[in-house]
């Protein structure tokens, strides 16, 4: 097996026959006009075949074949030569490779290659890996095999597209809080910025088997809602703004259904505190709806610093105020009301800019409670008390918060609801379990945290082990073993003792 020398090149077969394809066309130019689309997809066509063919030679470079290995402290022999099947960026490649058998009863075969390769999960080549990884971060199974078969390049079957995800998620879970904190490392706080915005809220997704999820007490529990088997899946986010409440940057993160939110408040709490331990004197917002179990959640967050050193401030948010007061002026004037509608817009603009603007429209609330009878009594007492958020009328206070330039909508986490869950979890006919929605979520707040590089960093190194060579089959009177050194291998591998062998080091 020899490197890519130029006279290996010209003794390809998949170079032969790229360059009979160009010299077919070239004539074929002479009778009419070549189809360029066709000529696009068939020159692609001979292109990956002579990427498969570079890739399965590099592949094997990775493999030993001596008679044993030591891995993971253990001795393992050679036992036999075998071909495998790996999926590349331009499709499968077969390879054949040597396997080791680790000492004990029923153990599983190791694979150098693919230890020293980081291939994933047996199959995938990293970049292979990372593609498909995006792809259905992004789309169903289906969909994303039947896009991959439109590139033209590999074509990853639904089933292997479903399980990766899964078994990624996995892999990122068991280091989840080391590497979550690692990626906050590579990241700066922007000199501009003066207010860090930490919200949280939910949605309701469809679940295969639903989980009874506890609440803290009956009395904070949401009211049940959606159809049944729909369970409350938790997101968060962490903003960064300027002095004129300029968004510069956010961190999402979804979690599956879990009592009390544990997860997701540790992760909201660890991004915080990491902030604030570079840059101590932002301002801290915390905003959320009227939900008392939402509040309960960020009042108890840690943030690092004592608590007379933080400039906190609780904002519900102005538009689920409005909400309710739109269902109150509703009930009061009609639906479709000219006159409730212009009553709306009045209030909406007095909560916004008058400093006793909440106090206002709750005397008025109050008043006509008074005034009116029976359903619609009930309706508007029902109404105020949401407008009130069950006594949060200090966290209600919008001119001086839009006078400090400080975000006063829980949009961000919003649009976080909808991006990072029901645009993927909630299309037609979707049922998940815990692992399988979270194997999407991850993979998405990783895309839309921008940390997704770095994330596919630390899940593709986690492949990689280091493997030595024990045996290497030397004549008598010679070194019988040589561990590997970091760098890559440069030289095809043989059976030579005079060439010592190389591996890859495991990096986390």
């Amino acid at each position: 097996m020899e490197a890519y020398p130029e006279i290996a090149l010209l003794k390809s077969p998949a170079v032969r026959q790229l360059a009979e394809f160009m010299r077919q066309h070239h004539q074929a130019w002479a009778q009419s006009t070549p189809d360029l689309e066709t000529f696009e997809r068939d020159l692609h066509t001979h292109v990956l075949a002579l990427e498969r063919e570079i890739l399965a030679d590099e592949l094997a470079r990775y493999d030993l074949d001596v008679e044993a290995v030591r891995v993971n402290g253990k001795v393992c022999p050679q036992v036999l030569t075998v071909s495998e099947d790996y999926l590349t960026t331009a499709g499968v490649v077969k390879i054949e490779r040597h396997v080791y058998r680790p000492p004990g009863h029923n153990t599983r075969h190791v694979c150098p290659l693919e230890m020293r390769a980081g291939i994933v999960e047996g199959f995938f080549t990293p970049a292979a890996a990372r593609q498909a990884a995006y792809v259905v971060a992004h789309l169903p199974p289906a969909t994303g095999a039947d896009l991959f078969g439109e590139l033209g390049g590999m074509q990853p079957s639904p089933s292997s597209l479903e399980r990766l995800p899964k078994h990624l998620s996995a892999r990122w879970e068991a280091h989840r809080e080391a590497w979550e904190a690692h990626l906050r490392t590579l990241e700066s706080v922007p000199p501009e910025a003066v207010t860090l915005a930490v919200s949280l809220d939910g949605v309701l997704a469809p679940m295969r088997h639903p989980a009874r999820v506890e609440s803290e007490t009956p009395a904070e529990a949401k009211q049940p809602k959606g159809p049944k088997g729909y369970q409350e899946v938790g997101c968060g986010a962490v903003s960064l703004y300027d002095a004129e409440g300029e968004r510069l940057q956010t961190i999402r993160y979804g979690r599956m259904p879990e009592s009390h939110k544990v997860t997701l408040s540790q992760q909201l709490q660890a991004e915080c505190q990491a902030i604030l331990a570079v840059q101590p004197h932002l301002r801290v917002v915390k905003l959320s709806d009227g939900a008392r179990h939402n509040w309960k959640l960020l009042s108890a967050l840690d943030l690092g610093l004592p608590a007379d050193q933080v400039d906190s401030w609780d904002i519900v948010d102005f538009y689920h105020a409005c909400d309710h007061l739109q269902h109150a002026t509703a009930v009061i004037w009609g639906e479709f009301s000219p006159k409730g509608r212009a009553e709306f817009e009045r209030l909406k603009t007095l909560l916004k800019e008058a400093d006793d603007g909440a106090d206002v429209i709750i005397r008025a609330l109050r008043y006509r409670i008074t005034q009116a009878r029976g359903s619609k009594r009930d309706q508007l007492r029902k109404e105020l008390t949401r407008f009130a958020f069950r006594n949060q009328r200090p966290r209600m206070n919008y001119p001086s918060y839009v006078r400090a330039h400080l975000p006063i909508a829980s949009g961000v986490v919003e649009a976080t609801c909808k991006t990072l869950v029901t645009q993927r979890l909630k299309q037609s006919g979707m049922r998940w379990t815990i692992p399988g929605g979270q194997a999407i979520l991850t993979l998405r707040s990783l895309i839309q945290s921008h940390r997704w590089p770095h994330g596919w960093h630390l899940l593709r190194h986690s492949y990689q082990q280091v493997v030595e060579i024990v045996s290497t089959r030397q004549p008598p009177g010679t070194v019988s073993e040589q561990p590997l050194g970091d760098e890559h291998c440069q030289q095809p591998v043989k059976r030579d003792a005079a060439r010592p062998y190389f591996t890859l080091p495991l990096a986390v």
